[in-house]
C-alpha cells in the first residue's frame, strides 16, 4: 500500500512477530509499554469491526448457513483471530507485570536497611542524559495537503516516520498497518515520531500528535501520502 489516503485493512494473514517475544528480558517500563502498545492495536481492531458493524459474537451467516454478502466476512475472521492472540498475549502480559511488580517491591523491602547511595552532579547528569531509543525509520512523508489533520499535526513533506502509534518498522507489514491504525482511532490522538533534516549534523527528532478525521475537506483521514522505505 503506498497510498494512505483511503486507509483499509487487510484481509490476509499478518507477517508480524508475535508479541510477547523476550519480554521476560524486558523492565518494567518497558513492558508497560509494550502494554500500552498492545491496547492500542486492540483498540484499532475494535475500530475495523465497528466500521462494519460487527462485534466478536455478530453472526457472519446467512440464516440458511451462508456467509453474508453485506460485509467483508474473510477480513472480520481475520480481525477477531488478531484480536484473540493480542487478548491472549494481554493476559500473559499483565502476569508478567505484575510478577515483575513484586519481585521489585520485594527487592526494595530487602534493601529498606541499607543506606542509599550517595548522588551527585555527576551521576545525575548520567542518569539523565540517557536517550530515549529510537526506532529505524520505516516510512517517509512525500506530501502533506493544506488544512489536513496532518498538515495541524505539523507533519512536513520528507520527514522519516519511526513510530506510528503502534505501529514500528517491525510490524508495519508494508504500512497496512499504519492504514489500520488510522481506521481504528478516527477521532482519536495518535503518537507519531518523526526524524525531520534540518540543515544540521543530526536530523530533528519529534513525537507530534496526529488525529484522523473526516470531511475535513480532503481524501482520507490523515491527508497526506505516505511512503515505505
Amino acid at each position: 500500500m503506498n497510498n494512505l489516503h483511503a486507509p483499509t485493512v487487510p484481509s490476509g494473514p499478518t507477517t508480524a512477530p508475535a508479541t510477547n517475544g523476550n519480554a521476560s528480558q524486558l523492565t518494567i517500563a518497558e513492558l508497560q509499554r509494550k502494554k500500552d502498545i498492545l491496547e492500542g492495536e486492540l483498540r484499532a481492531l475494535g475500530g475495523v469491526l465497528e466500521s462494519h458493524g460487527v462485534d466478536m459474537n455478530t453472526s457472519l451467516l446467512t440464516p440458511d448457513g451462508f456467509p453474508r454478502a453485506d460485509i467483508d466476512v474473510a477480513q472480520i475472521r481475520t480481525t477477531r483471530a488478531r484480536i484473540i492472540r493480542l487478548r491472549n498475549d494481554w493476559k500473559d502480559l499483565m502476569a508478567l507485570i505484575e510478577k515483575r511488580l513484586h519481585e521489585h517491591f520485594a527487592s526494595i523491602a530487602d534493601n529498606d536497611d541499607e543506606p542509599a547511595p550517595p548522588v551527585s552532579a555527576d551521576n545525575a547528569a548520567v542518569r539523565d542524559s540517557v536517550p530515549e531509543t529510537l526506532d529505524q525509520p520505516f516510512a517517509k512523508v512525500n506530501t502533506v495537503s493544506d488544512n489536513s489533520p496532518a498538515a495541524a499535526a505539523g507533519l512536513k513533506p520528507g520527514d522519516l516516520i519511526r513510530n506510528f502509534g503502534y505501529v514500528n518498522i517491525n510490524n508495519h507489514d508494508g504500512l497496512k498497518k499504519v492504514a489500520e491504525c488510522v481506521q481504528g482511532n478516527e477521532g482519536r490522538n495518535i503518537l507519531v515520531k518523526i526524524s525531520r533534516s534540518s540543515g544540521a549534523a543530526r536530523p530533528q527528532e519529534l513525537r507530534l500528535t496526529l488525529t484522523p478525521r473526516r470531511n475535513w475537506g480532503g481524501r482520507g483521514m490523515l491527508g497526506c501520502h505516505i511512503l515505505p522505505l
